[in-house]
């Protein structure tokens, strides 16, 4: 069996969620209280940044591309053509319904697991992949997302997950401990990588770091990657 065969079947535990009024409210989410707007500014900051690392690249792969977020970041650079590409049918349809529509002429798309995209070897310049690897908690399901990634870009890779070695993640780590004794039976979705291991994964898949960016440098577990084929 293929690489691709085999990684095509894995489904995430959260990935049939997404209804029609979930995808709708999760757009709504990021246009809500001042500590989501300030919070989604950031990471529109950090997005830009990592296009640049990553040489301003002209074809772009977002994926999971959600209610369409980042689209308007995405869409600065005059030249970018996006794929948006999502495991969700009503996420698309809510991110593309609530798009301005000369945004949407330059943006196709793609109904496709990232385990599974759907698109030909080398053909976008760079993969844009926002919150999704904190939800994947097995190494393998990392390792076969992270080569499928490889497989597609046929240069970059942007990618955001949660990390050690920061104020939040050591205070998880100790409401997850004491969260444990009360619940046993509630199954995890969201895990912190130690940094260490999150390097190691990048280059076993065949990537090389160009660099990261934290969300809040000592305090934030987000930190973005810029990786590029080794």
């Amino acid at each position: 069996m293929s690489r691709r065969t085999a990684s095509a079947g894995i489904e995430l535990p959260f990935s049939d969620k997404y209804t029609a009024a979930h995808a709708q409210a999760y757009h709504d989410k990021h246009r809500g209280d001042l500590r989501r707007r300030l919070s989604n500014l950031r990471e529109q900051q950090l997005a830009r940044r990592a296009l640049a690392l990553a040489g301003q690249p002209e074809q772009v792969l977002d994926l999971p591309c959600g209610a369409g977020r980042f689209w308007q970041t995405l869409a600065e650079h005059p030249a970018r053509r996006i794929v948006a590409a999502d495991n969700s049918r009503d996420m698309l349809d809510v991110a593309f319904r609530n798009a301005d529509a000369r945004l949407l002429e330059r943006i196709s798309p793609l109904h496709a697991s990232a385990f599974a995209i759907g698109l030909p070897d080398r053909s976008v310049d760079c993969v844009f992949c926002m919150r999704l690897l904190h939800h994947v908690g097995e190494a393998a399901h990392r390792m076969a997302m992270l080569r499928e990634f490889h497989r597609v870009t046929r240069d970059t890779l942007i990618v955001s997950l949660w990390v050690d070695g920061n104020w939040m993640a050591w205070r998880r780590r100790r409401q997850e401990a004491r969260r444990l004794g009360r619940d046993r039976e509630r199954p995890a979705n969201r895990f912190v990588l130690p940094r260490e291991r999150a390097e190691a994964e990048f280059a076993f898949a065949g990537f090389d770091i160009v660099d990261h960016l934290d969300f809040l440098p000592r305090q934030s577990m987000w930190r973005v990657y810029v990786l590029r084929r080794a």
